[in-house]
């Protein structure tokens, strides 16, 4: 009898959402990562949880009306990630004329469920406070909702559920063999250690590693791939209020602009195809400058990419020639007779993650007993209340933890929701939670981390579970390392 029914090599979004899907629906699963939990393109996200209102100009109606589903169950189940937001576009005398971007929005209204969200509105940004970041040339904007996520914390909850339904989860743990037969015999080191595992069906969600895995590791047919990189950048904060702004750029592309992190913003995203080693991708001079421009057509404070301070890039594998768009992703399952089925997965976008995963999971049921979709309806760790209440739960927190300022509250109940009990306990001062790494990380978050989220060096702590390496200085870090080090 094999290990396990489910194998799965790749710890991104993809990867965590199916070992989520599977283990509540009663699979035995296995998820091994070579290395951290969302430490490739999902931590390269936009961060946005939205319809795509660029895809109504393609005319994909039905796609965007999934992704606004996917958007209002994601609301749902993890309301301390996902956050709705107003997003403003701009009116630009060169680009789309008001009537049509008042149009495309009235569409994308009639296409969103009943999901409590504000409905579109336009406004005189010479009297909103929208239009103080922005040159005078602008009138008139139209603003909408749609909402933004953690998207490296959401791909960890989801393991963090995915183990609490059963999952076993591996980080560190690198496949170097794959021997295929009646059932899927695995070579693995896991943290040094040699093992051999085997499961009855093997998923790989290796993104752009797609194709090496395939040749190498499991020496079987690659599919005809291609890799495309998608980069953002970080700069000071170039806004006051709370929007998202969207831009339109003379070659149509669409360009956000969000808050950040408090202190900063973050401008993305511009794609094109990569070449060379997905672990080292980095965003171009060309990128960097194209971004700034973007910028620099609507914002009155003008940057350069001297004010870049910090770049996130990330490759993913899409199929050649495209048959789809790449925001769906593909799974393509290979089924032969006397082997174990191999399903492979890649793309897609935070927005359909969920969904994407309950389809490749239900591409089992000709193997395995399973019991019905869930995924819809369970909140993640964490989101057990209405995403109404969100600044409700902030109050609670500072309330009980009388020590917690309110930035710091905000952080932590965006990042763990009511699971922040856990971390903080019965703390009656910040002394009570052990040594402080910088102005809001301390001990006891360190090793709530350690112990169960699989946070094994200090950059998965400080750019993945959280973005405090932004503020953090170098002295913090290193003894965020050295503590870390101590409690492994």
């Amino acid at each position: 009898m094999a290990d396990y029914d489910v194998a799965i090599i790749g710890g991104g979004l993809n990867g965590t959402s199916i070992a989520r899907d599977a283990a509540g629906r009663g699979l035995r699963v296995i998820l091994l990562e070579q290395g951290d939990l969302g430490s490739g393109a999902s931590q390269a996200s936009p961060r946005l949880v939205h319809g795509d209102l660029a895809g109504l100009e393609r005319r994909q109606f039905f796609r965007v009306r999934r992704a606004l589903r996917e958007r209002d169950v994601l609301l749902r189940i993890a309301p301390h990630l996902v956050r709705p937001v107003r997003f403003v576009i701009p009116a630009h005398a060169e680009e789309r004329p008001p009537w049509q971007l008042r149009s495309l929005l009235l569409l994308y209204e009639r296409l969103t469920s009943r999901s409590g969200l504000p409905r579109s509105a336009t406004l005189d940004v010479t009297h909103h406070p929208v239009g103080n970041a922005l040159k005078r040339p602008f009138g008139t904007a139209f603003e909408y909702s749609d909402c933004v996520v953690d998207d490296s914390r959401l791909v960890v909850l989801t393991a963090v559920d995915a183990a609490a339904r059963g999952a076993d989860i591996r980080t560190g743990a690198r496949v170097t063999r794959a021997e295929r037969g009646e059932t899927w015999r695995l070579v693995v080191i896991d943290r040094g250690y040699r093992r051999v595992i085997t499961a009855r069906a093997l998923v790989s969600a290796t993104g752009a590693w797609t194709a090496s895995v395939a040749d190498i590791v499991l020496r079987v047919p690659a599919p005809q791939l291609a890799t495309v990189q998608i980069s953002q950048i970080v700069v000071r904060r170039l806004f006051d209020c709370d929007n998202v702004y969207v831009f339109q750029n003379p070659d149509g592309r669409l360009i956000f602009a969000s808050p950040y992190e408090r202190d900063f913003t973050l401008i993305g995203s511009v794609s094109h195809p990569f070449k060379g080693d997905p672990a080292v991708v980095a965003i171009g001079v060309r990128e960097e400058a194209y971004l700034c421009d973007a910028a620099n057509r609507y914002f009155r404070e003008q940057i350069a990419p001297v004010d870049v301070l910090r770049t996130v890039s990330g490759a993913n594998s899409v199929l050649v020639p495209a048959r789809r768009h790449m925001s769906d992703g593909a799974a393509l399952l290979d089924v032969r007779r006397g082997k174990a089925p191999l399903l492979t997965i890649f793309g897609g976008d935070v927005t359909t993650a969920r969904r994407r995963a309950e389809r490749t999971v239900s591409e089992f049921t000709r193997f395995y007993p399973m019991t019905p979709r869930w995924t819809a309806t369970a909140p993640l760790p964490g989101g057990e209340f209405a995403w109404q209440r969100f600044e409700t739960e902030v109050d609670i927190a500072r309330d009980r933890w009388r020590f917690l300022g309110e930035a710091q509250a905000r952080r932590l109940v965006a990042a763990y929701g009511l699971n922040v009990r856990d971390v903080l306990g019965d703390a009656k001062e910040k002394a009570d939670l052990g040594p402080a790494f910088g102005p809001e990380l301390t001990g006891a978050e360190v090793r709530y981390l350690m112990r169960k989220e699989w946070a094994r060096f200090a950059d998965d702590i400080l750019w993945r579970r959280s973005k405090l390496g932004l503020t953090m200085p170098q002295a913090d870090r290193d003894a965020l390392a050295a503590f870390m080090a101590k409690m492994d």
